[in-house]
């Protein structure tokens, strides 16, 4: 059985391309994640800008999800994660090559 997970895809009113994402990020979703980044990939390229990823509702996520990251990087314009996600983003080399940012708390 999947692990929750939603995801959805909207223009910010800066006019880029979000994708957010909220739940758990693991083996049994990947592939729901990974075709959502291929929609808004394709979508931000059409627009001319690049992607922002909203990792602000996840809680956990594996190396997959880090993987479908990684191969995105370069159409990726940042993504923003839970601040629980920063040292495995950190350590995983993500913050190299993404701009990557602990969300803000309320």
């Amino acid at each position: 059985m999947p692990t929750a997970l939603t995801v959805r895809t909207d223009r910010r009113v800066d006019g880029t391309v979000a994708l957010s994402a909220a739940g758990e990020l693991d083996l049994s979703n990947i592939d729901t994640f990974t075709d959502a980044i291929a929609e808004a990939v394709g979508r931000s390229n059409q627009e001319l800008g690049r992607l922002t990823v909203d990792l602000t509702a996840i809680e956990y996520l594996d190396s997959g999800a880090i993987n479908a990251l990684f191969e995105n990087a370069q159409q990726i314009r940042k993504i923003v994660a839970n601040p629980i996600l920063m040292p495995v983003l950190s350590i995983s080399g993500l913050t190299s090559v993404a701009e990557v940012q602990a969300a803000e708390g309320d």
